[in-house]
């Protein structure tokens, strides 16, 4: 993209909500498009903030026993320190309480009004109370009628001032259809446009002061107070300067995305468009409407006790370890289903076992073998390893790139964690423990700068998703402290031979999955007896037990249990397949002296020939690997 200007919005909070899963992911999602589009040099903007007027908030504040200002002044400090905590670098935090914020919207009006967009008329009907919108029969949930209406459902008879949105309906329509890009996903623009095949009515935008005394007061009519949606849309434009910052203005809007939820687009692409139209200003690029969050199959909410706490999860792994799993667990448009399973999971494979794993065991070899140095540089020889592993990591840098443009961050991510795996293969390829018993150690530093310049650039490519942790990162490896530069991952030796490297703390501890529930233990003696079938002591020697030392341990793709150990056994290299996963880690095994089963047939496990079996002691859930403990103890040796 060319440098450019990127302005980006999330929806403003309703105050009176404790902010849940899904408020965290839309800000955390508008972040890392912030991110990105700052990494790429674009002039951007990224705007949040909170929505404070309205029924509810004048209930809760009375039921308080404050003054509604106070009450959203207390209730707002929620969400600035949740995103201070999630990392969030918003540009502008906007309260629909500021005056910059309600003078804009009563000029608005006033504007509307004077020039016949807004009229006064009588109003005979239904009034949500809970959506604090009025309603039609065909509007109500199923088995109610105009007769038997919810308990949040009122009949109302009032006198209200209404904005001609109907007057619209038609340029809505054919605007919507001659530019696609504004409402996304498509399946969302469809949804709007069979709302908009049915009669639109014209748009009530005022509330009584003798029923709804917290709003913004309309200027043409002081018993009367603001629509809540009329008010709170009009943030996307009076942070920007609008009708006081021309220049401000000019160079901000249009807004290039709007992010929002899929039960707010009926507002977002027919009121607002609408709203703006009659303005006279110009339409946002894009407004994006992404699923919601389900507890495995249903919807999250605060009634059913299944509402996701995104600090619980912050505190447990980690603010990184939160903003990646949201990034790339949805597909943009659809539902995402969040489970504390799905979360371990994701973590341990991508993050521990995959990113962790490489990280650690190319550091361990560059503080072993380089002297905690960058080794010297290399050129890549095409048709070599290193030439293929370059390939698949400039692959996910194209890939990041487009997949962000087209909003699909979770298919960037799976590209960079592809290249990750990649370099794992690569080192099991280049075997450097057995390169640095070589004399010539040329080999070594060329396979070990390799690798960093592969973490160094998936690393940049991984930041605007998990900043803290991979400037962590990049630091170890000797990349700096400053953000990463886009110009840089398309271009290999940009470390710098020499620069000494600091130890660090393992990235992604392993975490465990959650325990099923314990089943109750069954009262029966005769379960509890083991029959042990005796053998003679000539089938026990058939088994040829060695020592053996764990050189390298890599998780196995798409198996969460197992890990593919490399040994040496006397001098001679075998891999094995080994289900202990769940209970050490790859770098928890590295180094260790165990014993092995030498002489089983070899196996093909997920794939991948395993040739032998350790041995573990187990109890229960417990598992331990029988281990020498001497540390100067040969390997090879026989056991038995």
């Amino acid at each position: 993209m060319k440098n450019e200007s990127f302005y980006v919005t999330t929806p403003i909070y309703y105050v009176n909500d404790k902010p849940h899963i899904g408020h965290a992911y839309t800000t955390m999602l508008a972040d890392m498009l912030a991110r990105s589009h700052r990494l790429l040099g674009h002039d951007t903007w990224f705007l949040t903030g909170t929505d404070e007027h309205g029924q509810k908030v004048q209930e809760a504040a009375e039921k308080r026993g404050v003054p509604p200002q106070e009450h959203v002044d207390t209730m707002v400090k929620r969400f600035e320190e949740l995103w201070e905590r999630l990392e969030i670098t918003h540009d502008d935090f906007i309260r629909t309480t500021q005056p910059r914020h309600t003078k804009i919207v009563q000029e608005i009006l006033q504007d509307l009004y004077h020039r016949g967009e807004i009229y006064q008329a009588e109003y005979d009907g239904l009034y949500d109370v809970r959506s604090e919108t009025f309603v039609t029969e065909k509007d109500l949930p199923d088995g109610s009628s105009i007769d038997n209406l919810p308990e949040h459902v009122k009949k109302i008879k009032e006198t209200n001032y209404f904005f001609k949105m109907s007057k619209y309906q038609d340029w809505l329509i054919k605007y919507i259809e001659d530019n696609p890009e504004f409402i996304q996903p498509d399946f969302r623009r469809n949804e709007t446009l069979g709302f908009l095949r049915k009669e639109l009515s014209d748009l009530c935008i005022s509330r009584p002061k003798a029923r709804l005394a917290w709003g913004i007061e309309l200027p043409f009519d002081a018993e009367y107070v603001t629509y809540v949606w009329f008010d709170a849309l009009v943030n996307y434009i009076s942070a920007v300067g609008y009708r006081r910052d021309d220049e401000m203005f000019a160079r901000r809007w249009p807004s290039q995305v709007q992010l929002i939820g899929k039960d707010i687009l009926t507002t977002h692409t027919v009121y607002w468009p609408t709203m703006l139209k009659a303005m006279g200003v110009e339409m946002p690029k894009t407004i994006f409407a992404h699923g919601w969050w389900l507890s495995g199959r249903d919807k999250m909410s605060k009634s059913t006790g299944n509402a996701v706490n995104p600090l619980e999860y912050a505190d447990r792994f980690g603010v990184d370890a939160l903003r990646y799993f949201l990034m790339s667990e949805m597909s943009l448009g659809q539902d995402a289903s969040f489970t504390e399973e799905a979360f371990v999971k994701r973590y341990n494979s991508d993050l521990a076992n995959d990113l962790g794993n490489l990280t650690s065991r190319v550091l361990k070899m560059v503080h072993t073998h380089c002297d905690s140095k960058v080794p010297v540089a290399c050129e890549i020889k095409e048709g070599s390893p290193e030439a293929d592993l370059w390939k698949h990591v400039q692959t996910a840098v194209t890939e990041m790139s487009t997949q962000i443009e087209n909003m699909r961050p979770d298919l960037g991510l799976a590209a960079v964690m592809a290249a990750v795996r990649e370099a794992n293969k690569y080192i099991g390829i280049r075997a450097p423990w057995k390169q640095a018993k070589e004399e010539d150690k040329q080999p070594l530093f060329e396979t070990l700068y390799v690798s960093l310049e592969a973490l160094r650039v998936c690393s940049a490519l991984l930041y605007p998703v998990m900043p803290a942790k991979m400037m962590g990162l990049r630091t170890q490896i000797g990349a700096g402290e400053a953000e990463p530069a886009v110009e840089d991952v398309k271009v290999f030796g940009k470390l710098v031979a020499g620069t000494v490297l600091e130890e660090g703390e393992g990235l992604f501890p392993r975490h465990q999955k959650p325990k099923a529930p314990q089943q109750p233990k069954k009262n029966k003696k005769a379960e509890n007896v083991v029959t042990v079938e005796e053998i003679a002591i000539d089938d026990f020697f058939k088994a040829q037990l060695k020592t053996a030392k764990v050189l390298e341990a890599v998780a196995v793709e798409g198996a969460d249990k197992l890990l593919k150990l490399q040994l040496d056994v006397g001098g001679e290299q075998r891999q094995i397949i080994a289900g202990i996963a769940k209970h050490y880690t790859p770098e928890q095994v590295i180094g260790k002296m165990i014993i092995v089963v030498c002489n089983l047939k070899p196996a093909v496990i997920r794939g991948v020939e395993s040739r032998g079996m350790l041995l573990a002691a187990s109890k229960g859930k417990k598992l331990t690997l029988v281990t020498v403990d001497a540390e100067d103890f040969p390997s090879g040796a026989k056991v038995g």
